[in-house]
């Protein structure tokens, strides 16, 4: 690998940098918090609230001030930090890192949805999101979030031992299986959000995940059990290559890098947790279709099995994760590429920032915290730790 900049130094401007704004910025999908919108009778429209939020998206130009969006925290981003700060202290084993990821993780307790409405811990976005399927208001727990911040959390309550942490992330599993379980003729599924019945893999996938994680600890052998089925009706939907569609709906019928990595993630995870091999091959297929399809000779992370653009560094960091986490040491040599090609296409070394987005024809440049500097901080972490406790252990 040749690096302009060491992966250390890059992940401390990136974590420098999110100080600087307390961990608060702009969103990919935050343009419904516009108060020029919010002060018209066209944000009761669904179509213009969808189109709002795709121009927000998908415009390279920053226009958020102008309409008034403000920046916030974003609890899975500060989840994402968490996760990069506890690796960091563990590599470092400076106290500041873990003090940092603490008063973080006291946010997240008070950042919890409407306790009153959905009686366990749970989180959702900041925002205001419409999606074709739906909509959701700022706030309501969704699964994604809810799992990131109960990880980060469980995991920063082990190593602070602070009790408090590991009780509100445990809980979460019983707003999983008690409001987003969703049975069908054919099997089971945790929805995205309460109330809707969209079937998407990744988002029940790592539900499942959590849920027999917090299970297991909360000795609640019904909550494993629902957890393990909604993890095999998954596993039934892969394909014989090893793919996954993203999910059930017509528009759903893509196959992308993040939420690849993120299914296999999952099913490894709960491998793990219960020391068993009922998802190994499927694993082994999966993975082995992830290597050959998303990255091209020379480590670009592509975004679609079938086409690399856009560029994006959030399948790069998910690459990182994946490569290692499941596929383990021999598949560093991929990561060291995959990175390395990141940071000369994607990395902005004068304002230290990854882009957004990278076309044939132009590049997104906008700092989103949530979507690419969270994710860019917490992957090269967990890298540079992994890199060194392995140089480590070649030495012993």
């Amino acid at each position: 690998m040749v690096f302009e900049m060491s992966t250390i130094d890059i992940s401390h401007h990136l974590l420098s940098s999110a100080r600087r704004k307390a961990f608060a910025g702009y969103d990919p999908f935050d343009s419904l918090n516009s108060e020029v919108l919010r002060n018209t009778s066209l944000k009761k429209s669904e179509l213009v609230r969808l189109v709002w939020i795709q121009l927000g998206k998908r415009s390279p130009v920053n226009m958020r001030s102008i309409l008034k969006v403000p920046e916030k925290r974003n609890p899975k981003g500060v989840a994402l930090f968490i996760l990069g700060l506890l690796e960091d202290y563990a590599r470092t084993g400076n106290g500041e890192y873990l003090t940092e990821a603490i008063d973080l993780g006291d946010w997240l307790l008070d950042e919890r949805s409407n306790r009153e409405e959905w009686r366990y811990s749970c989180w959702g976005y900041h925002f205001d999101w419409q999606a074709r399927a739906f909509f959701v208001p700022a706030g309501k727990p969704n699964v994604i979030t809810t799992v990131y911040v109960s990880r980060a959390l469980r995991e920063l309550g082990d190593v602070a031992s602070k009790v408090r942490f590991i009780e509100a992330a445990l809980e979460s599993a019983y707003f999983i299986s008690k409001f987003l379980h969703t049975e069908t003729d054919d099997g089971d599924f945790y929805a995205y959000i309460p109330g809707e019945n969209t079937f998407v893999h990744n988002a029940s996938l790592w539900g499942a995940a959590w849920c027999v994680e917090a299970g297991l600890l909360l000795g609640r052998e019904e909550i494993v059990s629902q957890a393990l089925e909604v993890a095999r009706y998954s596993v039934a939907h892969q394909r014989e290559d090893g793919a996954w569609v993203y999910g059930s709906r017509h528009h759903h019928q893509f196959i992308d890098g993040f939420h690849t990595g993120y299914n296999l993630e999952a099913l490894n995870r709960i491998g793990i947790l219960l020391g068993s091999d009922e998802f190994k091959s499927n694993i082994s297929k999966g993975l082995d279709f992830y290597k050959e399809n998303f990255f091209t000779e020379d480590g670009t992370a592509k975004y679609y099995h079938n086409k690399a653009y856009p560029l994006d560094y959030h399948n790069v960091a998910q690459a990182l994760i994946t490569l290692l986490t499941v596929g383990g040491a021999s598949e560093l040599a991929l990561c060291n590429k995959v990175i390395d090609r990141a940071i000369s296409t994607l990395y902005l070394p004068k304002s230290h920032q990854f882009v957004y987005q990278k076309t044939r024809w132009f590049t997104n440049a906008i700092n989103y915290t949530r979507w690419t500097q969270a994710w860019a901080y917490y992957s090269l972490a967990f890298y540079n730790r992994y890199r060194e406790e392995l140089s480590d252990h070649a030495k012993d």
